[in-house]
């Protein structure tokens, strides 16, 4: 199964437009609950229904799927995302002074559809999860998404990146939501019912 899932404002924005952003990830360290990635630098304390949905993410998970510039923004996770899986990361050329296939990150150049075919392979039986916003929307126009995960974040941003601009086959059905209310935050699970 191939998952986006982003936390969004609740005017459809997942980013500032200087990219910021920290009104949107709030909700990771406003609890008593305490929840540790794949690589113990990445610990975070949330209300016990954001622990669920988090866990849950965080076992399910076998790859992940993003796009160069959220990569370069991160830069790099520090060697190692947070959900301790492999990275697939679609690009039109490999960094500068990285290798093709570097730790978990293999930098795919010949397109979507390779990448969402070997993170899928790498994953297994687990889901491939797609991170970043332009991957998103290229993979639900392109048919390849199975489910959006979106945890809805109570806040205005005005302006920034939206998650859902540049759709092409639309309108897209979704089956759902299933909720999960946090604090200071609503998950919401949609399975993609046509494209």
């Amino acid at each position: 199964m191939v998952v986006a899932d982003m936390s969004m404002s609740l005017d459809g924005f997942i980013a500032h437009p200087t990219d910021g952003v920290e009104h949107l990830v709030g909700w990771y360290s406003n609890g008593e609950v305490k929840v540790t990635g794949a690589d113990p630098r990445w610990t975070f304390h949330m209300s016990q229904a954001s622990a669920g949905h988090v866990r849950h993410g965080l076992a399910t998970v076998g790859a992940l799927l993003c796009g160069r510039r959220l990569y370069d923004d991160a830069r790099g996770w520090g060697g190692n995302h947070p959900a301790g899986v492999p990275v697939f990361v679609v690009t039109h050329t490999v960094p500068a002074g990285r290798a093709r296939e570097e730790g978990p990150f293999t930098f795919v150049t010949d397109g979507l559809e390779s990448a969402v075919l070997r993170a899928k392979a790498s994953a297994g039986t687990k889901t491939v999860t797609v991170v970043g916003a332009d991957i998103a929307q290229q993979c639900l126009n392109a048919g390849l998404l199975d489910e959006i995960r979106l945890s809805l974040v109570p806040v205005l941003l005005g302006e920034g990146t939206r998650f859902f601009d540049n759709l092409t086959s639309t309108p897209v059905l979704l089956d759902g939501p299933k909720v999960i209310e946090g604090t200071g935050v609503t998950h919401l699970y949609y399975r993609v019912a046509s494209r």
